[in-house]
């Protein structure tokens, strides 16, 4: 039993790192699209504040992957590994295309769609899920209404200074927003996989309660800022060049909006997107100059990926039980 329970840390491990890896554009795209910081750089600054959230903000978000979305007692650690490779076989995927899409939604998908192949639709914790759903809906539209908000402000304040005074400014301020983000990507992403690893702990009892130890959040942490510091190219380009064309007063506008909805929820125990979060924040701060600076074909196909995630994670999660279950 010790061996399998290794393997399954290991494998919630390794969807940490796909989740720094595929998520790393929603830290540092913003940055890396208005010149700001090279590539190289942006990526080894986004880790540096994906790992420094550690022991911060509590352990609420992991608490309710780890037990408010799935019965606990319910389920076995064969369950968990399923939906720990549904999850990244649909990041995989995903990154290959360049979809920006939720590592969040994707474990919550696979690890629920894996739970359902075995024990059916009753050890679903509806009123869980049900908070996930409505916040797949709510976050970016926070963040949309944020960005907005703060490009409105701020271009406002600087109504009178000329264009090459503001970008002076703000591509220095933009190092702080950055920061703030990654910060807040680390605080909400990273609580996620510590929920698993202890709810692999639990279903195999090596702990008779749900609390999250030292050495699953510093592993945590470490696993999602290397990750960042590899990077996912493809959809950095989708984030930060595609969606709207972007200057520092705007980069630093939409991350500080997502920033703020990410501390938040974190806060309230909420699992949200940082896909999400930074794409509404992107396009909040778009729309500021002209609805028309959004591409909204671009946009729609995201929105459609935020949609399908869920259900369609939660479909490989539910085949990976079924091949596993060959095998026991």
């Amino acid at each position: 039993m010790f061996e399998l329970v290794l393997i399954v840390i290991i494998i919630a491990l390794v969807f940490d790192f796909l989740n720094g890896f595929h998520d790393s554009a929603n830290s540092i795209a913003t940055i890396v699209s208005t010149g700001v910081l090279s590539p190289q750089k942006a990526v080894m600054f986004a880790a540096f504040f994906n790992f420094a959230a550690a022991f911060t903000f509590g352990d609420e978000v992991a608490k309710t992957v780890g037990k408010g979305l799935v019965d606990l007692n319910a389920v076995d650690i064969y369950v968990i590994m399923a939906g720990l490779l549904g999850a990244i076989w649909w990041n995989i995927f995903t990154w290959y295309f360049g979809i920006p899409v939720s590592s969040s939604h994707a474990l919550i998908g696979g690890y629920g769609g894996a739970a359902v192949a075995k024990l059916g639709w009753d050890v679903i914790i509806w009123a869980g899920y049900s908070k996930v759903v409505v916040f797949i809906f709510l976050a970016p539209i926070m963040g949309l209404i944020l960005g907005f908000l703060n490009m409105l402000i701020t271009t406002w304040i600087v109504r009178n200074k000329k264009p090459r005074q503001v970008d002076k400014v703000f591509r220095r301020l933009q190092l702080v927003s950055a920061a703030f983000y990654s910060f807040g990507h680390g605080s909400n992403d990273a609580q996620k996989t510590m929920g698993i690893i202890v709810s692999v702990l639990v279903a195999a009892n090596y702990m008779e309660s749900f609390h999250v130890p030292v050495w699953v959040i510093l592993s945590c942490h470490a696993a999602i800022a290397l990750g960042t510091m590899f990077g996912g190219w493809r959809i950095v380009k989708t984030m930060g060049m595609k969606i709207t064309k972007l200057r520092p007063i705007g980069g630093f506008c939409a991350e500080l909006a997502g920033a703020t909805t990410l501390l938040m929820t974190a806060l309230g125990g909420i699992p949200v997107s940082t896909t999400q979060t930074i794409t509404g924040s992107i396009v909040g701060v778009g729309s500021v100059n002209r609805l028309s600076a959004v591409k909204w074909g671009v946009a729609g196909k995201i929105v459609w990926a935020w949609v399908l995630t869920i259900p369609l994670s939660a479909a490989c999660g539910a085949l990976f039980y079924y091949v596993v279950s060959l095998f026991l």
